[in-house]
């Protein structure tokens, strides 16, 4: 899926740039390292000088952000240490005056939503824009079950880790005592709701404490922590979620390897 994204920017990059406004503000919701951003960068940077506000919750991830992209040519990086829609509304009042804005939701993110929820986020995102602004929004498409489980449930145990990690960081920032080798990574799709979930299975009875909650959780055996939903989409319900939330979908580019799409959404 990863792989999938940034294959989709850096091949498109130029034609989505193509459909912007010029001269025009990025700012990515949930930017990591800012990696996937590069090739927007890259392409806007050719015909502007551009302020990239990634938006993170992680102070460090800001600062991979920086190590990532620093040595842009005529990029500025203006981070923002606050949650999505929160970022946002910081760096629409610091926009200039008729100034336009590009939004990146990039990774599949608004997967982790459910569907409801899901368009009334981007609902609060259309909130905050204004006309000539626009949204891309990267979504993984729908494929087949087999598929979806292996590319979770990776031989490498990738995202197996990626799971994990997130009962040692409860341990390490929270005081945890999680014993990791005492959970499993499990993946399971809900047919009904087009989603992957992702599961911790206890493989033991036990009992856990998280100190900074004042927390002690009893585990049985097999039972699980639902860690995360991956909701998967069609092209044709990408472009309803755009009409619903208040944007219109103007162009979709879709990969060839893996069934993933980029969709620009303009402001109405």
């Amino acid at each position: 899926m990863t792989r999938a994204d940034e294959r989709l920017l850096r091949r498109h990059s130029a034609e989505i740039v193509d459909r912007l406004p010029s001269p025009v503000v990025v700012a990515e919701l949930g930017s990591g390292s800012g990696k996937k951003a590069r090739w927007i960068l890259e392409a806007l940077s050719r015909r502007q000088r551009t302020i990239y506000c990634p938006i993170e919750i992680s102070a460090s991830a800001l600062a991979r952000t920086r190590a990532e992209l620093g040595e842009l040519e005529f990029v500025s990086i203006v981070g923002f240490e606050k949650e999505y829609l929160e970022g946002l509304q910081a760096v629409v009042g610091a926009r200039e005056d008729g100034g336009r804005l590009l939004v990146l939701f990039l990774g599949s993110s608004i997967g982790n939503f459910d569907r409801g929820p899901g368009i009334e986020f981007l609902r609060q995102v259309r909130r905050q824009l204004e006309s000539g602004d626009t949204l891309l929004l990267s979504t993984d498409l729908e494929k087949g079950v087999e598929q979806l489980i292996a590319a979770y449930d990776d031989p490498l145990g990738v995202t197996a880790a990626f799971n994990r990690n997130l009962l040692a960081r409860i341990n390490r920032e929270l005081g945890g005592d999680f014993v990791l080798e005492r959970f499993r990574h499990h993946v399971r799709y809900d047919v009904a709701e087009r989603r992957i979930e992702m599961h911790l299975r206890s493989t033991v009875a036990q009992e856990v404490r998280v100190r900074a909650a004042n927390l002690e959780v009893s585990f049985r055996k097999d039972e699980t922590i639902w860690t995360e939903n991956c909701h998967k989409y069609n092209l044709n319900e990408v472009a309803e979620m755009a009409e619903r939330s208040g944007f219109e979908c103007g162009a979709q580019w879709v990969d060839a390897e893996w069934p993933f799409a980029q969709s620009l959404f303009a402001v109405r």
